[in-house]
């Protein structure tokens, strides 16, 4: 099955950020919304990675994140 590398889901970010579902829901519509207010289509449910990255990581990716919190181990 193809996976979706452009936008992550509910279930990724609650795993990712270690919250729960409902948790995940609110980061999602909050996320949705900023986009939709600068004129971006907004899929429900599911936000852009690279916008999710940018505003938890300061544009960073999640791998290059995990690699800098392990070389501090």
């Amino acid at each position: 099955m193809f996976e979706c590398r452009t936008f992550i889901t509910v279930k990724e970010i609650g795993e990712v950020l270690g919250v729960s579902e409902s948790k995940s829901y609110g980061i999602v519509r909050d996320l949705n919304k900023e986009l939709a207010d600068k004129g971006y289509m907004v899929i429900p449910g599911r936000v852009s990675r690279k916008y999710f990255e940018e505003r938890f990581y300061g544009g960073e990716n999640e791998t290059e994140v995990k690699e800098v919190q392990h070389a501090g181990e």
